[in-house]
């Protein structure tokens, strides 16, 4: 079949990554590209929000699947115009995205269901707003209703620090028109996990967990990032816990979602908070993390492009897949600066010591141990031959082995290897689960 992925990041380069080693497909194309996605697929000089434009692509080319990456395409509405042309697409309707799109409606969507979170109050009024955070008074979180790019949420210690995320967010619109509606809501604790479901409208098949580290600095410590790293699977969740999450979580959901007459087709991908025995859906999503895309990808086994066509098409119970038993392990290698201002255009030296034809120690090292290595290009480019930085989150280095331990070593020797002025990336990705193991 022919297929077309939406976007251009590492979560994509992951996608097509995996993708071209489908057996079902013969045609790959990508929206934008990167110098690692053009590698693998043609790239498709269009805006990946420019949804008529693509739309026309899609036809004209005879595309057989459309796999939607980011959440903005979603948000305005591609699922429904590839649906009204007859073309096929993996991913949620306009009306259906909005669990990720307004905080408010999938807030009450989870309480219609019946589904585990914690209190909240809407606010569409700064000043009560504030009034209601000075009130309550102690640690509370802040969240912008509609999307930020993972960059929405404020955890508050207490009021002061609420009252300053309220003032962002609804006076000085810091996130745009995301931040005309506010939600104030209990602060909860406990491990957070991502948990992945493939969902046909009706029914779902679970896709694992992975664990994100959102904080830009090592003791998740500092701003929030779009991601600094993640792994998968997680230890001490197992088939018997993610049941349960299908149980409590997703299939409750579903059934809320085609009630309200706008069944979920896609990747569910649902924040949690787990306390003990206790979960709690902090947020949804409705798309591939990215990264833990990356690291999903690397475990995923079976025809990719053959499973998400099933789901589109409501038979998800036709889908035949595996996750590799191995963890796999994503580094963020960022630019300086990043979440805040940082340079483009740094020259990057060192990728063809993971990826290249040249043996090398580690690369014979990896090869006695079972280790893949793929670094996954996120904000790439090429200027005069050179391969550059172009954003703030640049490469996303995975490495799949026997056992967490082995893929996170492999994965810091593999990001160790990468080279550009100002390079950054947190050194404590997965120590957390590793520590509470031994």
């Amino acid at each position: 079949m022919k297929v077309l992925v939406v976007g251009h990041g590492a979560r994509e380069h992951a996608l097509c990554w995996r993708l071209s080693q489908s057996p079902s497909v013969w045609g790959l194309y990508c929206t934008g590209g990167n110098p690692g996605i053009n590698q693998i697929a043609r790239p498709v000089p269009i805006e990946s929000e420019d949804i008529e434009e693509l739309r026309r692509f899609a036809i004209a080319e005879r595309i057989d699947l459309t796999i939607v990456g980011p959440e903005a395409p979603l948000a305005i509405g591609i699922a429904d115009e590839f649906a009204n042309v007859g073309l096929t697409l993996f991913g949620p309707t306009r009306e259906a995205a909005q669990l990720e799109s307004s905080k408010v409606f999938a807030k009450a969507v989870m309480r219609a269901a019946g589904v585990p979170t914690a209190d909240y109050a809407v606010f569409n009024d700064a000043a009560a707003a504030a009034q209601h955070v000075r009130a309550r008074g102690g640690p509370c979180v802040v969240k912008a209703d509609g999307l930020a790019f993972g960059k929405g949420v404020t955890v508050c210690d207490g009021s002061e620090q609420a009252l300053v995320a309220i003032d962002d967010a609804m006076v000085k619109r810091r996130f745009g028109l995301a931040g005309e509606a506010v939600i104030v809501e209990e602060r909860l604790s406990g491990e957070e996990l991502s948990f992945f479901a493939l969902c046909d409208g009706k029914d779902a098949i679970p896709l694992g967990f992975a664990q994100d580290h959102k904080a830009i600095y090592d003791g998740d410590r500092g701003p929030n990032t779009g991601g600094m790293g993640a792994y998968s699977p997680v230890p001490r969740y197992n088939e018997q816990f993610a049941a349960r999450v299908m149980d409590e979580v997703v299939r409750p959901t579903l059934h809320a979602m085609a009630a309200k007459g706008a069944p979920f087709r896609g990747v569910l991908f649902a924040g949690l908070m787990v306390d003990g025995d206790q979960i709690n859906v902090l947020e949804y999503n409705v798309r591939f993390g990215d990264p833990e895309c990356e690291a999903l990808m690397m475990r995923f086994d079976g025809d990719l492009a053959e499973t998400l066509r099933a789901v589109a098409q409501g038979k998800a119970h036709e889908a035949d897949f595996r996750l590799s038993p191995q963890s796999a392990v994503t580094i963020v290698l960022a630019a300086q600066g990043y979440p805040g201002d940082y340079r483009k255009g740094m020259n990057i030296t060192g990728l063809e010591r993971l990826e290249g034809p040249e043996p090398s120690p580690a690369k014979v090292k990896w090869a006695l141990d079972k280790v893949r290595i793929k670094a996954f290009h996120a904000a790439t480019a090429v200027r005069e031959a050179m391969l550059v930085t172009d954003g703030g989150r640049v490469l996303a280095v995975t490495a799949l082995a026997d056992g967490l331990e082995r893929a996170v070593a492999a994965a810091y020797e593999a990001a160790d290897m990468v080279r550009f002025e100002g390079i950054y990336f947190r050194r404590d990705i997965g120590r957390r689960a590793l520590a509470s193991v031994k």
